[in-house]
């Protein structure tokens, strides 16, 4: 069990897709996001809204 307050309801997180590619979200706590598991893209969390526009998300580094 997580003694962390999630960042979206886990039932809302749940059926939430990545717009760009539809893979499935997962949360990033520190510099709070939703990371796409398949592409990578991450979308930022503010005030507990997910900002999911396509344009505005942070692509994976190529580290």
């Amino acid at each position: 069990m997580s003694d962390h307050e999630p960042l979206i309801a886990p039932s809302l997180l749940a059926i939430m897709q990545c717009p760009a590619c539809t893979g499935d979200l997962s949360e990033r706590l520190e510099d709070p996001a939703l990371v796409c598991g398949s592409c990578g893209r991450a979308y930022a969390v503010r005030d507990g809204i997910p900002n999911m526009l396509i344009d505005e998300a942070a692509l994976p580094s190529n580290d």
